[in-house]
């Protein structure tokens, strides 16, 4: 079905006699509700419904199997229960990936019209199930292809349309329980009460826009915190996603804090094409190796076939060195230091996940160049300071600096420096940012050399520059959401956040007069004004037709660090009311110096952002000495810290053994995040209680000498 007239032609033939009702695109059935209690001409009881997408965990062997839940709109559609009946394992809500590429339809859209968009080679792996409670409904709801239409249909037609579809095979019927009140809406009702979730379905269900708690489906709660937030939309090329304003002015304040701070290091910016030949990319075999499978090619040009294809930057390494080559002649000419603030395309991966791992991302990449390898490392470490301050006085997020593995280090460099973040909801490690050292490699490869200072004679030898590089991602920026959100939405660093305080005119009722609230309005944008004179980003939200509570979900959902509630009574006792997000506490503020108590507040608010991420962190990093104590700590969502042998092999084995320790003889999801634990990198800073006894120490996995504590956990 290519579009809305094909569907209304093929369930006219299911017996379907009534032309689709437009109303507001909707994205949750307390929307959809609300939006068709202002439509004329419905049906005088109507059953709203849910359709859920589920994918089993598989194993790596098997296609897809999706499993396709219709249902009542408060039947208790346990995923537990559903893969219970269809012997699937560990049910989850599908990705935005698979509601597009397989389903052809979009979040707020889906409905069991979507399986007649599925392939003939697709659809009999699709597993469907019927809520039995809609057999014996009528005028049961869906939308028809878009969350701006809704079709009644009969639940003899819903039947004789599930069994239309060509290839499917797999249809079960279940009887849910219904937690949530009855199933259909009264037409006579003046505005149709909202649907609730069961308990079962998503325990603590949160409120303001958020559809399912953190704790209990993470992956659904951080798309849905980063697209209602409006930090982030879909796009159309898979993996690709649009970076909304309010997302994009943390990256302005990421650019700003990290311009300041290389500039001060004598680094100045440039920018370099995107496209790089074939013949200079695969000039040095160990750095394309590293991204050949991300490498993206244009091979046409219109109609033309290219005579030779071009690749798109996945990395500038390649891209600049031949110019450093041009550049650098004499040692006068260093050191060479460069910075360019772009985007690259990495292509090859199967699961993207917004800001993590998507295809094309905005970064900075600082490339150096130095007569000795003394300066070189003074400025890989400089740079990490300027990562790890971003992280922690910008984001609020607290990292761990340290050295890659010389298997996990940047291909074609000799060290890679680390900051590591930690999840603490998914008990996983993430790097946050490196900065390498490239020793000679590069330079030789790209012959950029100077004549030896030192040597005075006639035939001064040539000598090979020291290379740096360095590069931050907007990763940072799922990293903070992943960090701080919570069930209600975004909670932003008040460093960072767009909007800092919003305020809000409350207490204003019938009673009162035009001029009240024309004095609560003007003190709103008074108080704004003052805020703004002193740099804090402060907005007044007078809009008229939203409640104060509509306001503060509004909010909350973006995660404005701090709430100012103004109302008749305030004024009266010349004061305010503040709300901070990140705690909810409320406390009154006197309109007298209101602009210094601010201030304070919110550095507050950011300083306790931080204690609090890294009291988690902290807690959440354990010494293991034994390797039986290794998984166990993985599984209870913590990192581990071991006396490490740092051999190569050795750490094949640790990610092979924990995965099979952690899985049994069950197969591991490629889709999935790894089970197995891998190095995250070498602290800097190593425990002292016990100290490493070089020579006495042991290796938790070999029993080969332990060098150093190593930090290793699953990872994003």
């Amino acid at each position: 079905m290519s579009d809305i007239t094909a569907l209304v032609s093929k369930l006219s033939g299911l017996g379907f006699s009534d032309a689709p009702v437009e109303h507001a695109p909707v994205e949750n059935v307390e929307q959809w509700a609300e939006a068709l209690s202002t439509v004329s001409g419905l049906p005088s009881e109507y059953t709203l419904t849910k359709t859920l997408i589920f994918k089993p965990k598989q194993p790596k062997s098997e296609a897809m199997a999706p499993v396709v839940v219709i249902a009542k709109h408060d039947s208790a559609t346990n995923a537990k229960a559903i893969g219970n009946e269809l012997k699937l394992k560990e049910l989850r809500f599908a990705n935005d990936d698979v509601l597009t590429d397989m389903f052809q339809t979009a979040k707020g859209s889906v409905s069991p019209f979507a399986l007649a968009n599925v392939s003939k080679e697709s659809i009999a792996n699709v597993r469907v199930v019927v809520d039995k409670a809609l057999l014996s409904a009528s005028n049961i709801a869906f939308h028809p292809l878009d969350s701006s239409r809704t079709v009644f249909v009969s639940a003899a037609t819903l039947q004789s349309f599930v069994k239309s579809v060509e290839g499917l095979t797999h249809v079960t019927e279940m009887d849910f329980t219904a937690e949530a009140g009855t199933a259909t809406v009264a037409k006579t009702e003046k505005k149709p009460a909202a649907a609730a979730a069961s308990a079962d379905e998503v325990a603590g269900v949160s409120k303001g826009g958020i559809d399912v708690s953190k704790d209990v489906d993470f992956p659904r709660w951080y798309q849905q915190v980063l697209t209602r937030s409006d930090m982030l939309e879909y796009y159309d090329v898979s993996g690709c996603y649009i970076v909304r304003p309010l997302a994009y002015f943390v990256w302005q304040q990421i650019q700003e804090f990290f311009d300041a701070g290389i500039r001060s290091l004598g680094v100045k910016n440039c920018y370099f094409p995107m496209f790089v030949s074939s013949k200079v990319l695969e000039r040095e075999k160990d750095h394309i190796e590293g991204f050949a499978p991300e490498v993206a090619w244009v091979t046409r040009a219109g109609s033309t076939e290219l005579a030779e294809p071009i690749a798109i930057r996945p990395t500038s390494e390649t891209v600049m060195y031949p110019y450093f080559a041009k550049w650098i002649r004499s040692h006068r000419d260093l050191p060479l230091k460069i910075n360019q603030w772009c985007s690259v395309v990495r292509w090859e991966f199967k699961n993207p996940q917004p800001f993590l791992r998507t295809r094309e991302f905005l970064w900075q990449e600082g490339h150096c160049a130095y007569m000795t390898e003394k300066e070189a490392m003074v400025e890989v470490y400089d740079v990490l300071t300027l990562y790890r301050r971003i992280y922690e006085e910008l984001l609020a997020v607290p990292v761990i600096e340290g050295e890659k593995s010389s298997k996990e280090k940047f291909a074609g460099g000799v060290a890679t420096t680390t900051v590591e973040g930690f999840i603490a909801a998914t008990g996983r490690g993430i790097q946050g940012a490196t900065s390498h050292y490239l020793g000679q490699n590069f330079s030789k490869m790209f012959n950029i050399v100077v004549q030896d200072p030192e040597d005075s004679g006639a035939d001064r030898p040539k000598l090979h520059v020291h290379q740096t590089s360095w590069g931050l991602s907007t990763r940072t920026i799922g990293v903070m959401v992943m960090t701080h959100g919570d069930d209600q939405g975004l909670v932003m660093p008040p460093r960072v956040a767009e909007t800092q305080v919003i305020i809000i005119p409350c207490g204003l009722t019938a009673k009162h007069s035009d001029e009240d609230r024309r004095a609560v309005s003007d003190a709103c944008l008074n108080v704004e004004a003052r805020l703004r004179a002193v740099g804090v980003r402060a907005e007044s939200d007078l809009r008229e037709l939203y409640t104060p509570g509509q306001k503060f979900n509004h909010w909350e959902v973006r995660g404005v660090p701090l709430r100012v509630e103004i109302g008749p009574k305030d004024l009266e006792k010349n004061s305010v009311l503040t709300a901070r997000r990140d705690t909810f506490a409320k406390a009154p503020m006197s309109l007298d110096g209101l602009e210094s108590s601010v201030q304070l507040m919110l550095l507050t608010i950011q300083n306790d952002m931080l204690a609090k991420a890294r009291k988690t962190f902290d807690e959440r990093v354990k010494i293991v000495l034994d390797w039986s104590e290794f998984v166990p700590v993985l599984n209870s969502k913590c990192l581990a810290l071991i006396p490490w042998c740092e051999r190569e092999v050795c750490e094949d084995q640790i990610k092979t053994r924990s995965s099979r320790d952690s899985l049994g003889d069950e197969p591991e999801d490629e889709k999935a995040p790894s089970m197995g634990a891998k190095s995250l990198c070498l602290p800097s800073k190593q425990p002292t209680n016990p100290p490493i006894v070089h020579g006495e120490t042991k290796c938790i996995q070999c029993g080969e000498n332990a060098k150093r504590y190593a930090l290793f956990g699953r990872s994003y």
